[in-house]
């Protein structure tokens, strides 16, 4: 605890000392571009909170509070919670073998919890930090193995870290105004301002967790009150840098301008796959991102989006190829991947994500994802290939505004060596039946959220699972849930 509390204050001095410098030299700029005409956004130019979709009302009425206690939209800070439990459960599945690292075959249930605290301040109209504290606790059914698109997000991977807090996300963000027209902009746990230049650069550094501004999609990424799956709330191919608790370091660049964005990271990589701790050596591991997103409402004058995102990791890591061609000279007796990791080696890929408002109140999305799949899996999920598509509502057709519901299907797949690699027994930090007869692992999943009184919430899920962990021997899996959020 005491080194804890040490990382933790150095973190906050370099934090605020990076704050007061920015503003210092932004203050001027703030009085020449506050300009006080300002014309309203489309819902795609603002930065919106994943619980609000971009074709849902506007429901911030006194009336129909989100929040358990209101927050300001003129105050220079920000403090708000959230607390999400969740409790899945499967019957027995079939199943003709089992290995170290598969769905346990047995009847289980298991319990999440997740509960953080948001902390913001506005030094200036163009100058904002950020120190979020979080604690995630309990365990995912069969302690997160055995899945590629796992069944819940909120899971940390490797229990043994325990649930005690830890800092989220410590960050400073930095808004360049390159234009004197203005829009509106929702204001939220990791965005403060309400109105911002149309065109403008924005810097955040710190400590973050990428899918906070990648590959963002309004009826698909948030797990408090939308789905659950992995697979489903982020891309499968996309093997984001990460640490076991899906946080990194780096910096993020975005360019806006009025109907698209482009923004570009470069974060650290765990120092092993699926780690705890980050390798501060850029010059040996690091992670670049690349996302090009565009908006408009050219398809039934109905607002929708489109996403183009890459990345390229480096890092230590296995080979597939390697690792086979070793346990067939007899170097080891089942393939090890572990064994033939290198400095210098790359995993890269590519994703579409696009999001389709086709009546009111409804919309289609959905995502494709490839990646190189030679060298090892190292930071997400095992998913080479990942193909998705889902249609989300809200409940305005029925008269329950702040309900939603969505239903998806997901195909997720590996490469050849990949394959063959789990075939012949080895391991992967998720995957590992001992013998494999390979199919897509296909995913079904749908859910139903009921807004109960002001900040709280309450939503059942169901996910059916052909071909767990990519194995037609074992399943289908079918996993029921519900969930109790509240936002604070």
């Amino acid at each position: 605890m005491p080194r804890l509390g040490i990382q933790f204050a150095l973190r906050l001095l370099c934090l605020f000392s990076l704050a007061i410098a920015a503003s210092g030299l932004v203050r001027a700029q703030d009085a020449a571009t506050d300009r006080p005409t300002e014309k309203s956004s489309s819902a795609s130019d603002q930065n919106p909170e994943p619980q609000k979709p971009a074709s849902a009302p506007d429901d911030s009425t006194a009336a129909d509070t989100l929040t358990v206690f209101p927050h300001s939209e003129t105050a220079r800070y920000w403090i708000s919670g959230q607390a999400n439990i969740i409790l899945q459960w499967n019957p027995r599945l079939p199943a003709n073998y089992s290995g170290p690292h598969s769905f346990g075959p047995r009847a289980q249930n298991a319990t999440s919890r997740v509960y953080t605290l948001f902390l913001g301040y506005q030094l200036t109209h163009t100058t904002e930090v950020f120190l979020d504290v979080e604690s995630a606790g309990g365990h995912g059914l069969s302690n997160a193995l055995g899945l590629a698109g796992f069944t819940n997000l909120d899971v940390v991977r490797n229990p043994a870290l325990g649930d005690n807090p830890y800092l989220a996300r410590v960050m400073i963000r930095q808004i360049i105004p390159l234009s004197d027209d203005r829009v509106s902009a929702s204001r939220g746990a990791l965005a403060l301002a309400t109105s911002l230049p149309a065109r403008r650069l924005e810097i955040r550094l710190g400590k973050f967790t990428i899918p906070d501004f990648f590959d963002l999609n309004s009826h698909g990424t948030d797990s408090h009150l939308q789905f659950l799956n992995w697979t489903v709330d982020n891309n499968g191919a996309y093997d984001y840098s990460a640490n076991t608790r899906g946080y990194t370091d780096g910096v993020i660049l975005e360019y806006d301008d009025h109907w698209w964005t482009v923004r570009f990271a470069e974060t650290l990589m765990s120092k092993v796959a699926n780690g705890i701790n980050l390798d501060a050596d850029i010059a040996r591991a690091r992670a670049e991102n690349l996302e090009f997103e565009a908006r408009g409402n050219r398809i039934l004058h109905r607002d929708g989006a489109v996403r183009f995102l890459t990345y390229l990791n480096h890092a230590n890591m296995g080979n597939y190829e390697e690792a086979i061609r070793d346990f067939e000279s007899g170097e080891s007796p089942v393939p090890d991947i572990v064994a033939t990791r290198r400095e210098g080696r790359h995993r890269y890929g590519f994703g579409l994500n696009f999001e389709q408002e086709i009546a009111q109140q409804i919309g289609i999305f959905g995502r494709l994802g490839w990646s190189d799949g030679r060298n090892e899996a190292y930071e997400y999920t095992e998913v080479d290939r990942t193909f998705q598509l889902g249609v989300f509502s809200t409940g305005d057709r029925w008269k329950r505004r702040n309900d939603r519901t969505g239903v998806a299907f997901v195909a997720n797949g590996i490469v050849k060596a990949h394959q063959q690699y789990l075939a012949l027994g080895g391991l992967g930090f998720l995957l590992g039946d001992g013998r494999l007869t390979y199919g897509p692992e296909k995913i079904v999943e749908a859910f139903y959220t009921v807004h109960l009184w002001r900040g709280f919430f309450a939503s059942f899920d169901v996910q059916h699972i052909n071909n767990p962990g990519y194995n037609k021997d074992r399943g289908p899996v079918l996993v029921p849930g519900v969930r109790a959020h509240v936002d604070f």
